[in-house]
């Protein structure tokens, strides 16, 4: 592969759809189908002779850490750019612009530095794993302390530097603590000579700096010009268009193709290692850490639990105990792809649609939550299973990105009421339409893409 055209292109139409999809879904859990795809993209295309354990790690990782990002708020930030209170100061555009991209590159810096380290040939043990996210945790209390505090609307206080509103309810702010844990991550991968990991890390925080301002810049053309668009041939188009969601896609799009640019341009460095021994964790282990995930992660996400909202909700604490049972597991890396990132997002698309309608029978519970959940508890097994009986890397990655691609193209498509394109319009209809396109250029990859061309 001479040029890195391929990868860039297919890492576009993974983040484009991922990252379109997340603006359903949300926060962490809805970042981590962007991080799957990307990462199964980058499996098919660069591990076609390495180990199938190692690479489904890998996806599991590079999944994980681009949900940590997910903690920061950045809906007032777009605020500047967009608002009619803002349209024409091109000092509060600029301003917005900045947030965009500070919150940009540490979202995505995450996930790439967490993709390399599981692709980058360095071995981790479990001790180590937990005792790296202990220490990024405490950089991040570290981070919001002389960052992101004070932070006391009702005695307006608040940090010296801050990038949403300070008058209209006023958000906190947790880039400064993320952004240290992100520079300490960093920093401990390069005293590990992880070339891979801190370099994929670079890659993400470019990524990530460059693709939320400029998907911003899609939405705030069309705010800034509403008139001139709407007088113009465009505007019966430009009408039905979701303009938040076109600006999810298309910084999706550029991190994507920025994270496989960095898979391509150190491709020399992809080398998935295996397990040196049998896995220390025995299957009830495993198991045991399943549940709890599961149990604490439903929790935070769908009951009013305070603690719990604030203590599991949180990106850095939420994927610390998938990744540090999935160092030394044959099982994890497999549950990851499957229920760890579904079951969530189902139950989100069932309580969409039981908001939508008022209610939902004992079909909708079978078709967005029941169903989907059993496929992908039963694809986690199937694909571990794969992994015991020696498939390589691309041959993994190739599965993972199939069942994934299409099992969030249909939760989302529900969740969008089933906007068909025969039928009228709405905001939804274009979105679902890209999705669509990216679905079927992704089965391509997975299906049809000839392995001698991998790298």
């Amino acid at each position: 592969m001479k040029t890195p055209l391929v990868p860039m292109l297919f890492g576009a139409l993974a983040g484009g759809m991922g990252w379109g999809i997340r603006g359903q879904y949300g926060h962490e859990t809805g970042a981590m189908i962007a991080g799957l795809l990307v990462s199964s993209v980058g499996a098919v295309l660069f591990c076609g002779q390495a180990s199938g354990l190692g690479t489904l790690r890998a996806i599991g990782w590079g999944t994980l850490g681009i949900g940590i990002g997910g903690s920061m708020t950045y809906g007032q930030i777009i605020g500047w750019t967009q608002n009619p209170a803002n349209l024409g100061d091109w000092s509060a555009w600029f301003w917005g612009m900045l947030g965009l991209a500070v919150t940009g590159s540490i979202w995505i810096g995450f996930g790439g530095a967490f993709l390399g380290m599981g692709l980058g040939g360095r071995r981790y043990s479990a001790p180590e794993m937990l005792l790296l996210m202990g220490s990024l945790l405490g950089l991040y209390h570290v981070g919001v302390l002389v960052l992101n505090q004070p932070f006391d609307p009702k005695n307006h206080q608040l940090p010296w530097l801050y990038f949403s509103n300070r008058v209209e309810r006023p958000r906190f702010e947790c880039w400064g603590g993320l952004g240290l844990a992100l520079a300490g991550l960093l920093g401990y991968l390069a005293v590990k000579k992880d070339a891979l990991g801190w370099k994929m890390g670079l890659f993400g925080i470019l990524g990530g700096a460059a693709g939320f301002p400029l998907g911003q810049c899609v939405q705030s053309w069309h705010a800034w010009n509403r008139e001139w668009i709407d007088a113009s041939g465009f505007g019966p188009w430009a009408g039905v268009m979701n303009w938040w969601n076109l600006m999810e896609i298309t910084f999706g799009m550029v991190m994507g193709a920025m994270l496989l640019l960095g898979l391509w341009w150190n491709r020399s460095l992809v080398e998935p290692v295996d397990l040196d021994a049998e896995p220390a964790q025995e299957r009830a282990t495993d198991m045991w850490f399943l549940f709890a995930h599961l149990a604490l992660l439903t929790a935070s996400e769908f009951l009013e639990v305070p603690f719990l909202n604030s203590w599991y909700g949180l990106g850095l604490v939420m994927v610390v105990l998938p990744l540090f049972a999935s160092v030394e597991s044959l099982r994890w890396p497999g549950w990851i792809v499957g229920p760890v990132v579904l079951v969530p997002i189902a139950g989100k698309t069932l309580r969409s649609m039981s908001e939508r309608h008022g209610a939902f029978t004992n079909l909708d519970c079978l078709l967005y939550l029941v169903a989907p959940v059993a496929a992908a508890f039963w694809f986690g097994w199937w694909l571990n299973g794969r992994v015991r009986a020696g498939d390589d890397g691309a041959t993994v990655g190739r599965y993972s990105l199939l069942f994934s691609a299409w099992m969030y193209f249909l939760l989302n498509f529900a969740f969008f009421d089933y906007p068909w394109p025969w039928q009228a319009w709405t905001g939804r209809t274009p979105s679902a339409l890209v999705y669509g396109v990216c679905l079927a250029g992704l089965s391509w990859l997975a299906v049809s893409y000839k392995e001698k061309e991998s790298c």
